[in-house]
Order: C-alpha cells, then structure tokens, then sequence
C-alpha cells in the first residue's frame, strides 16, 4: 500500500509542475548550503588533523604569551635557561627553540614584507617538526650566514613582479642573501611564503641572543604529553616565581591545540548551518502552503476516495508521503548543488594557494541530508495533510 502512495503522489507531483519546482526552491538552497558547509568544514578539519599527526600528537608547544599581539606589547622572550629547564623536565626527552618575525624583502625595486623563521635545519627534533622537501636547490646548514631558502610560493609566483631563482640575490632586513633553495608547497599559502634562515642568523637579524619564539618539546613514549605539559608548565612557572593563573607563557599539547582549533570549527560551522537554516523553514513553508493548495484542489477527488472506501489515515498517509516527496526531491537538488559548490570552492583555494582547504562527504552527511529533507517535507504537510483527512465525504463531493 505504501508502495501505491508513493506512486500516487509522485503522479500528483508531476501534475503539479512547477509549482512543485517553485516549492522545492527553499528546501534545495537550504539542503545545499547545510551539505556544502559541513563537507568543506569537515574536509578543513581533516587537513588541520593531518597536520597535527605530521607534526605528532607526542609535541609539547611553549611560547610567551603576547606574542602575537601589538608591537608595543611587552613580552617576556623564551630563553636559553627555559629550554634546559624543559630539557631536563620529567617526561621530557627532546626540546628545541627557534624564532619567528617579520622580515622585510627586497627585489627587482619591491619590497614586500615576510614571515621569517630561524630555525637548526640539522636539529631532529626540527626535522621531524619542519618536514618539508626541498623542490629546487638545498637546505639550509647550520650557522650558514648569507643564505636563505624560501617558501614555494616565491618559487611559483611572481611576487616581486618577476619569479625569483636559485642563487638570485636579495635584501633581507637590508642586508644582502643569496637564495640556495625552495621548499614544496606546504598546501597553505602562509606557510608558502615563509622565509628560513639559520638560527644564529635571526639572532643576529633581530638581536635575539639566545632568546626563542617558541619551544617545542617531546614527550617520552611512556609519558602522557597532557601531564608531561603540565610539568614543563610547573617548573618554568616555579622559576620565574610566578603564581598559578598568571604565567607570562603558555604551554600547550598537539592535542590541546587541535581541540582549540576543532572548536573554533564546530562554533563556525553551527553559526553558518543556522544561517542555512532559515532557507530550510522557508522551504518548509513553501511546502506547506503547496499542500493546502493541493487539498483545496483535490476536495472533490478526496470525496471520492472517501466514499469508496478510503480511510481517515489513508488520506492522511497520501498527503505526507506527497509533502515528504517533495522535500526529499528538494534534498537531492541540495545535495548535488552542495557537491559542486564545495569541489568549486575547493578548485578556487587550490589555485589561490590554499590546497589544506579540501572537500569531505562522509556517508552521514549525504544520507543523513536526505532523511532530514523528508522528515522537513513530512512534517511541513502535516497539517494539511490532517486537514484532508477530516473532510466529511458529503461536503467533499459537493464542492466546487
């Protein structure tokens, strides 16, 4: 009998025309914009965990709070005494430093500002951080002054209105570099277009003797990094003769940091899926207003039905099967819409520079879509639905 319903209101539905495509509108928009923002959410969430197993969920990161805020912020820099504190911290097996700043670039007459890393390109521990393949030239050796290597970006694009080459010459901070490599890309335009110097090299540049950025630290294969974390905190706190709450650093795990970021993701995607939202409660209106249209044009046509035999239920069943066509309809519209405008967005950040931004339908986004349209479509026909159901046969068969 269902089956029967179903075939019947799919009938109706063609009959309808476009008035039935009219009504879908708001379910398609809706059903696309909620399936392209979770797949391309969930896609960039992926990418932001792929980064974090590379970089290993074994990682300890400790850097001065506000060091990313105005120039005239003062900061307490992380030092030499801070690394053997970490170095010798339980736990702990292996901890590095390096710097991050702004550089200014000079060439062919641009200058054109930088971010530039200064870190030991023979240190383990930055190797396993700082992964990246030389595409063209070499790496850096440690304490090599004069030379740099840089990010893909200066490699593939003309940012300083010409693309720049192996053993090209450039002023860096206002002093002359040679360039001896290019990583490969990175996937993120940021890391792209990152500078990378030797660390004595910053030192110099920024005059930062043996001072660091940040300090990442290993915790021991049999050590928990949330509490090995928590004792690198400790200790550094107990040097500086700070009070819990009030350090001048903070300390975070790979796991900590991933969470925060997961975080900041999940609130954006709820805001932008309430924002679809709304698309969904127009379409659900649209359907609802078709419905009531369709029991007023079909009064007399239920009135036979109902005076051969049909139910109160049966009526009932055929008007939400009907309502729940359309909005599944509306759902597949939705989802092939949301599938092309996600891989468009994808295609268009490829090509920007930004390739960590990809795609990702997991099975329960495009089924879970799909019942959700029918269920939106369903319940949006109730009423009408319920109100066909109570038409009194007599009064049915006389209307006009």
């Amino acid at each position: 009998m269902i089956r029967d319903f179903i075939g019947y209101g799919i009938s109706n539905l063609r009959r309808s025309g476009l008035r039935s495509w009219l009504t879908m509108i708001g379910i398609f928009i809706g059903m696309a914009s909620v399936v392209a923002l979770i797949s391309l959410g969930q896609g960039l969430e992926n990418s932001i965990n792929e980064q974090f197993e590379a970089i290993g969920a074994d990682k300890i990161i400790v850097q001065s709070k506000g060091i990313f805020g105005a120039p005239t912020t003062e900061v307490e820099s992380l030092t030499e005494k801070d690394l053997k504190i970490i170095e010798n911290t339980n736990g702990i097996v292996d901890a590095t430093g390096y710097i991050i700043d702004t550089a200014k670039l000079e060439f062919n007459d641009i200058v054109r500002y930088f971010v530039l890393v200064g870190i030991d390109n023979e240190d383990e521990l930055i190797k396993e951080i700082y992964s990246y393949d030389i595409e063209e030239g070499r790496n850096l050796k440690k304490g090599e002054k004069f030379k740099v290597v840089l990010g893909n970006d200066f490699f593939k694009s003309e940012l300083f209105d010409k693309k720049l080459k192996l053993r090209d010459t450039i002023l860096l901070n206002d002093i002359e570099f040679t360039i001896v490599g290019f990583y490969e890309t990175v996937g993120n335009q940021i890391d792209d277009r990152n500078v990378y110097v030797s660390y004595e090299v910053a030192e110099d540049l920024y005059d930062k003797e043996g001072e660091y950025s940040f300090i990442f630290a290993k915790a021991a294969s049999d050590t928990i990094p949330e509490e090995a974390a928590e004792r690198v905190e400790k200790e550094i706190r107990d040097d500086r003769g700070l009070d819990e709450g009030n350090e001048d650093f903070t300390v975070q795990s790979a796991k900590d940091l991933f969470e925060s970021f997961a975080t900041i993701l999940n609130i954006l995607q709820i805001f932008l899926i309430g924002i679809a939202g709304i698309s969904l409660v127009v379409g659900g209106i649209g359907i609802m207003n078709t419905m009531y249209t369709a029991v007023l044009e079909r009064t007399k046509e239920i009135g036979v039905m109902k005076s051969i035999g049909a139910k109160n239920s049966d009526i009932l069943m055929i008007f939400v099967i009907e309502s729940g066509i359309l909005g599944f309809v509306g759902g597949v519209i939705g989802v092939i819409l949301g599938v092309g405008f996600s891989k468009m967005v994808e295609i268009i950040a490829a090509n920007a520079g930004y390739s960590i931004i990809k795609i990702s339908f997991p099975p329960f986004l495009i089924i879970g879509t799909l019942i959700f349209a029918f269920v939106v479509g369903s319940l949006s026909g109730l009423i009408p639905a319920y109100k066909a159901s109570k038409l009194q046969p007599v009064d049915a068969l006389r209307y006009e």
